[in-house]
C-alpha cells in the first residue's frame, strides 16, 4: 500500500467535497439545499449530500486501477453502498478496501451553522471481515461555514502519528500543526458530551450522565458547575473536538440504547454508524483512547450499517477517573453484559 498517495487522493477529494459545499452554501437557497433526496439503510440522503456523491466517485474511479483497485464503502454511494473500481472488477481482486463519509455532519452544515466534516480510512482489502482496525491511512478534511476564516484537513499513517493543517481561507496559506488533546487528568470544569440529539432515548442518555457525575464528584457544592456540554451533531466534529483539546470525554451509547428499545417493544433512533468513525485512527494515533462500552478497543465492521458504540477519553488520566464507575452504570441501564 502506498500510504502517501493514498493520503493525497483522500486529501484532494475531500478537500474538494469542502469546496462544492461552499459554493452550494453560497449560491443555493436554504429551502433547496435542505430538501430529502432519498433514504438509505444508513441514513436520510440531503441533496446537499447527493451534489457532492458524483465527486466522490470521480476522484475514487479516476486513480482506482493504478492503485489495483478499490472498494467504495460510502454513505449514499451505489447498491447497498458498496461499489469497485474500475468498474468490472471482481471485488475481492480488489487491492483497497476504503470508508468515506462524504459530509458527516449533514444537517448542521446544510444550514451553514456549524463545519461538517469530509472522513476517510483506507485499508488492504480482507473482503467482508475487513474492519476499522485495519484501517491504515485515515483523513479528515473540515467543511467548514461561510463564515469560516479558516479550516483544518488532518491524517495519519498507522504507527507514525497524527498531523495537521490549516488553511487560511483569505490567503490560501497552509499552517502545519499537529493534533494535540487535553492533557488535564479531570472532566471536571472541561467539556464532556454523552451523545444525544436524537430522540428517541436523550432522558435516559441524560440519566446516566447526572449518576456519573454524583458518583464522580460527591462533595460536589449546590450550584457548581462540574462539566460543560456541547453537542457537536457530528460524529467527526466529536473527534476532532477532542483532538483538539476542547473536549475531554465523548460517550455515545445509542445503538445498545436503541438494541435495549428492540428488546423492549421501545421505538429506536438513528445511532453512530462505523462510516461516521472512518477517520477514527487519527484520534488514535494522537493518543485518544478509543474503546467500545465494555472496555475493549474500539473496533466496527467497515460498513454503513452495523451500529457504533464507543467512548473517546483525551487522556490515560481521564480514562482513569471515569472508565470503572461509568461501566458499572452501564451495566446498570442495560446497555452492556
Amino acid at each position: 500500500m502506498n500510504r502517501e498517495t493514498i493520503r493525497s487522493l483522500l486529501t484532494d477529494t475531500g478537500e474538494a467535497v469542502a469546496a462544492e459545499v461552499r459554493r452550494i452554501l453560497l449560491n443555493t437557497p436554504l429551502e433547496v439545499r435542505t430538501r430529502v433526496h432519498g433514504h438509505t439503510g444508513s441514513d436520510v440522503i440531503y441533496d446537499i449530500d447527493h451534489e457532492v456523491e458524483g465527486i466522490v466517485v470521480d476522484h475514487i474511479s479516476r486513480n482506482a486501477r493504478s492503485l489495483g483497485g478499490i472498494v467504495l464503502i460510502a454513505e449514499g454511494i451505489g447498491a447497498d453502498e458498496k461499489t469497485v473500481y474500475p468498474t468490472g472488477m471482481p471485488e475481492q481482486d480488489a487491492a483497497l478496501r476504503i470508508i468515506i463519509d462524504p459530509i458527516d455532519g449533514t444537517r448542521p452544515i446544510m444550514y451553514d451553522k456549524r463545519s461538517a466534516f469530509f472522513l476517510a480510512g483506507a485499508s488492504v482489502n480482507r473482503g467482508e471481515s475487513t474492519t476499522l482496525a485495519d484501517v491504515e491511512v485515515a483523513v479528515m478534511v473540515e467543511i467548514p461555514t461561510t463564515r469560516a476564516g479558516v479550516s483544518d484537513t488532518l491524517w495519519a499513517h498507522r504507527g507514525s502519528g497524527a498531523y495537521g493543517e490549516r488553511i487560511v481561507h483569505a490567503t490560501g496559506e497552509r499552517q502545519a500543526f499537529r493534533p494535540q488533546p487535553s492533557s488535564n487528568p479531570s472532566i471536571k470544569k472541561g467539556f464532556v458530551q454523552f451523545v444525544r440529539f436524537f430522540n428517541p432515548g436523550k432522558e435516559e442518555i441524560a440519566a446516566i450522565e447526572d449518576a456519573l457525575m454524583a458518583k464522580l464528584f460527591p462533595d460536589a457544592e449546590h450550584g457548581e458547575s462540574l462539566t460543560f456540554e456541547d453537542q457537536y451533531l457530528s460524529t467527526g466534529g466529536q473527534l476532532y473536538e477532542l483532538l483538539t483539546g476542547k473536549d475531554r470525554l465523548v460517550v455515545d451509547v445509542r445503538s445498545a440504547l436503541y438494541r435495549k428499545h428492540e428488546r423492549t417493544g421501545r421505538r429506536t433512533g438513528h445511532p453512530c454508524h462505523p462510516y461516521d468513525l472512518a477517520a477514527c485512527l487519527i484520534a488514535s494515533e494522537a493518543g485518544i483512547i478509543l474503546t467500545r462500552l465494555s472496555g475493549m478497543p474500539f473496533d466496527a465492521p467497515m460498513d454503513t450499517l452495523s451500529g457504533a458504540d464507543w467512548i473517546g477519553y483525551a487522556n490515560q488520566s481521564i480514562r482513569n477517573e471515569v472508565e470503572s464507575v461509568l461501566t458499572q452504570l452501564l451495566r446498570e441501564y442495560d446497555l452492556v453484559p
